[in-house]
C-alpha cells in the first residue's frame, strides 16, 4: 500500500474487471483503522496497464492510496512477491527518494478473497431458492414431464450425438453406456432452470455477490433438482483441475475465495436438505452433455453453417470435455 505523491499526475484508471473485483466493504473496514486519513467516502478504481500483479486506486475523499495484490490462482514460488515488495520498499522509501512509501502489508488472503466466498455461496443459496418455489402453487406443473426425466434426457443426448457424431470419440460413447448403468433414483421434482452458470447471472455492479437477476429459461422444465447442481459444476473449475478442463471453464473460479467444486455440493446440501451423494452421476451427465453440444457446433462450423473461427478446434475441446468427465467417474465422491 502506498502514498500518491503531491502533484503526481494519475495513470491511465478504468473501473474495476469484474474477475479483479474487490469486497468494498470488507476493504473498507479493513483499511480505515490502519491508514492515515480516511475518513472520506472510498472509490475504487483499476490501473489499466499490467497484465500480472493487479493494480488499484483507492481514494478515500481527497486522500489517495495504490492497493497492489498478486494474481489470482496458484502462481510459480517466489513470483508476484507482495511481502518481499513491501519489505524492500519500507528500506528503501526513506534513502531512494523514487521508492514509493508502502504504508500497510496485509497477508491475510481472506480479505481480499471474501467477495468470491459470498459469490459462491449466493450462487448456491440462489439455485436452492429456485427449487424450493412450489411449481404447483405458481401454475406451472405441466411446464414439464418430472417422472422418468432423467432416463428421457439421457436418451435424448444420446440420439444427438449420434447425429453429430462427424468424428468417432470412443469415450463420449462409453460414457453413453455409463450413464445409462448408473441412473440414480432422481429427487423429488423442482422447477429446473437447465441453464444455471456464473454468464447467466446479473450481479449488483456495487456489490457482486448480491445476485439480482437470472437469465435464459428458454430451458426451464420440471425435474430432478441435482441436473441444475451437476451443470453448476461442470462449468466450476479449480486451482487443481488440469489445463484442459480450465480452458473450457466459463467461471473465474480459480480466483482466492471461490468455493470448490465439493465446498458447492455441501452448501446445496445444507441449504435444500438434499442428499447430493450421487452428484458424481449428474456432474458426468453435465460435462458429457457440454461435450455433445460442443460436437453439435462444430458440426456447424464444418458444414459452413456458422462462420465462427473459434469453432475450428471445437472437436477436440468434445475430447477434452470426455476426458474430464471420464475423469469424475472414476474419482471419489465429491
Amino acid at each position: 500500500m502506498t502514498h500518491t505523491p503531491p502533484g503526481w499526475i494519475e495513470p491511465e484508471t478504468v473501473r474495476v474487471r469484474p474477475e479483479a473485483a474487490l469486497d468494498l466493504a470488507v476493504v473498507d473496514r479493513f483499511l480505515r483503522p490502519r491508514l492515515p486519513n480516511t475518513d472520506g467516502p472510498l472509490e475504487v478504481v483499476q490501473f489499466a496497464g499490467g497484465h500480472a500483479n493487479l493494480t488499484y486506486l483507492l481514494r478515500f475523499g481527497t486522500q489517495e492510496y495504490v492497493l497492489r495484490r498478486p494474481p489470482s490462482g496458484p502462481v510459480a514460488p517466489g513470483a508476484y512477491d507482495m511481502a518481499r515488495e513491501f519489505r524492500a520498499l519500507s528500506a528503501l522509501w526513506p534513502v531512494f527518494p523514487p521508492a514509493p512509501r508502502p504504508f500497510l502489508l496485509c497477508e491475510d488472503a481472506s480479505v481480499l478473497g471474501a467477495l468470491y466466498r459470498r459469490l459462491s455461496e449466493a450462487m448456491i443459496d440462489t439455485l436452492a431458492a429456485l427449487h424450493a418455489v412450489d411449481y404447483k402453487a405458481v401454475g406451472l406443473e405441466t411446464l414439464g414431464k418430472p417422472e422418468g426425466f432423467l432416463e428421457r434426457q439421457v436418451n435424448s443426448w444420446i440420439k444427438r450425438w449420434e447425429r453429430a457424431k462427424v468424428v468417432d470419440i470412443a469415450l463420449l460413447d462409453e460414457l453413453s453406456r455409463w450413464l445409462l448403468a448408473h441412473l440414480p433414483r432422481s429427487q423429488a421434482p423442482t422447477l429446473l432452470h437447465n441453464d444455471y452458470k456464473l454468464d447467466n447471472l446479473l450481479v449488483d455492479p456495487a456489490d457482486i455477490a448480491r445476485i439480482v437477476a437470472l437469465f435464459d429459461w428458454d430451458q426451464c422444465t420440471l425435474g430432478d433438482p441435482l441436473v441444475d447442481l451437476g451443470l453448476l459444476l461442470n462449468y466450476w473449475t479449480q486451482a487443481d483441475d488440469t489445463p484442459g478442463r480450465q480452458a473450457l471453464a466459463q467461471a473465474p473460479t480459480t480466483l482466492p475465495g471461490f468455493y470448490t467444486r465439493a465446498d458447492l455440493a455441501q452448501r446445496y446440501a445444507e441449504r435444500s436438505g438434499r442428499d447430493v451423494s450421487a452428484i458424481s452421476f449428474y456432474q458426468t451427465f453435465a460435462l458429457w452433455k457440454t461435450a455433445i453440444v460442443v460436437m453439435q457446433l462444430f458440426v456447424l462450423y464444418q458444414n459452413g453453417q456458422l462462420q465462427d473461427e473459434r469453432l475450428h478446434d471445437f472437436n477436440q475441446r468434445a475430447v477434452l470435455l470426455a476426458e474430464a468427465a471420464h475423469a469424475v467417474t472414476q474419482a471419489p465422491a465429491l
